[in-house]
């Protein structure tokens, strides 16, 4: 993985950069400290390290409009930070860059139950923002893996999504309003708080847009009745293309749950050592999750069951009550901690149709053993947003180069199926360089062009997204 050369000029300016960032900013939220920056030397990727020039930690928009002015001015990168939970290096700093942090902005702004709507600044993380209210009966749907550590910054960035996608939409879906500053330091807000806000319609190109247009502080959600109920199904399988078969009946048959996630065998083990959640040993799993009344859920599950029931599943388990609930879904939150602890890995995420998950399942098990590798998947099946987790030995020379060329031959079959590099990590700097096996050149330039427009000195986060021989002649037109 390339960086671009840092820039002698600012690195031999540190002390002016650090002593004009202070001044933007007084009362200790600047820092320089080379042990201290250690911990904004990489993000969840952390197979890539690079401490920053400096880092700053503003607690309000007016902070961070402070702090972009001043760095637009010095010509000095920054790159935008929530809780560095990026399994895609989108928070990866350059020697020569500003890591501008949202750790201090936590706050409620405002609370609409009767619109339904949330205000709060982006460094809230995403549980406690349904934690926020709670009390009264609502929460926030969009619910990634890290929702306990990350932060709204990052899921607006990389448009995160989560176990109930299937039914609530993601991060875009959910998102009604936000306040955003510019490199210059200009402030915007773009949408409000109810759909079709005015002015120009901007916030689908700000969410996922990965810290490339923009910096946002504050963001407006929306925020729903929690449901009367809710009930998993456990579906044990003796093949991953047969569970991917009947995800796809499922989505199909036309019913819609509030979640269908996919486990297989080597995840499955793997989680029933690390959680002991009672999963039954075979090849495929699904967790299937229906919500409403109780008539409802009964009807839902009872036509989810008639369909797994035509592939003679090897275990078919309805939870009769929390606890048993719990336990379902007990070995899923914990399968990224469970796989930690038995081999290093690469979690990717492609996304695909549904309709593709038989054959895409059985193409990246034939691809793994032609690696030598083992891949174990863990994914929101019903939107086809896929995780597969490559393991590999980090203390074995060429393991890593090895891992990450399957992961590439990964992420071009998902498109080559018809789907994309990315449904929410981001592209980052992990899969920068395959944007040419989904975009051609001139789509390339096209969002470029978009960058041009709201950071014409390609500051913001500009050794991302955009393969590096692609954007030379931006970064370069705009030195």
């Amino acid at each position: 993985m390339q960086l671009p050369e840092p820039d002698a000029g600012i690195l031999s300016r540190k002390d002016a950069i650090v002593a004009r960032l202070a001044k933007a900013m007084p009362g200790g939220k600047v820092i320089s400290a080379e042990a201290e920056l250690r911990a904004y030397e990489c993000d969840a990727l952390t197979a890539y390290r690079c401490p920053p020039l400096a880092a700053v930690l503003p607690g309000s928009t007016g902070e961070v409009a402070a702090v972009l002015r001043a760095c637009h001015e010095m010509g000095v990168p920054v790159v935008p930070r929530g809780a560095g939970t990026s399994l895609a290096g989108g928070a990866l700093p350059t020697s020569d860059s500003v890591i501008l942090g949202t750790a201090r902005m936590t706050q409620v702004l405002d609370v609409n139950y009767p619109d339904r709507t949330i205000t709060v600044q982006t460094g809230r993380t995403n549980l406690s923002v349904s934690g926020a209210v709670a009390e009264e009966g609502f929460f926030y749907a969009p619910d990634p893996s890290s929702q306990l550590a990350c932060a709204i910054a990052g899921n607006i960035a990389m448009n995160s999504g989560g176990a109930h996608c299937l039914k609530y939409g993601v991060t875009t879906n959910n998102l009604l309003g936000v306040k955003m500053v510019l490199m210059d330091g200009t402030v915007l807000d773009l949408g409000g708080g109810y759909m079709d806000a005015g002015g120009f319609d901007l916030l689908g190109l700000v969410c996922g847009s990965e810290g490339q247009l923009g910096v946002v502080t504050e963001a407006t959600l929306r925020i729903l009745p929690k449901p009367e109920g809710a009930r998993p199904v456990l579906m044990g399988y003796d093949s991953s293309e047969t569970a991917g078969q009947v995800v796809s009946d499922i989505i199909k048959a036309g019913v819609l749950p509030v979640a269908i996630e996919f486990m297989d065998r080597p995840c499955i083990r793997a989680c029933e050592a690390f959680a002991g959640a009672g999963y039954p040993d075979c090849e495929a799993l699904l967790i299937v999750e229906v919500e409403g009344s109780e008539a409802e859920i009964d009807e839902q599950l009872g036509f989810i069951k008639q369909i797994a029931q035509r592939y003679d599943p090897v275990e078919l388990r309805e939870a009769g009550d929390a606890e048993e609930a719990g336990r379902i879904w007990l070995g899923r939150k914990s399968a990224f901690g469970a796989m930690g602890q038995i081999a290093d890995y690469i979690c990717l995420d492609g996304t695909i149709p549904v309709s593709e998950l038989p054959r895409v399942l059985r193409r990246i098990g034939e691809m793994a053993e032609g690696y030598g590798l083992g891949v174990a998947n863990v994914f929101h099946a019903g939107d086809g947003n896929m995780h597969p987790l490559i393991l590999y030995n980090a203390n074995d020379p060429g393991d890593l180069e090895k891992a990450e060329a399957l992961g590439a031959d990964i992420l071009t079959l998902c498109v080559e199926a018809g789907g994309c590099l990315t449904g929410e990590h981001g592209v980052g700097v992990e899969k920068r360089d395959l944007m040419v096996r989904q975009f051609a050149p001139e789509d390339l330039e096209a969002q470029m062009a978009v960058k041009d427009v709201f950071d014409p000195k390609w500051l913001l986060n500009p050794a991302k997204v955009f393969p590096l021989d692609a954007s030379a002649g931006h970064r370069v037109a705009a030195e």
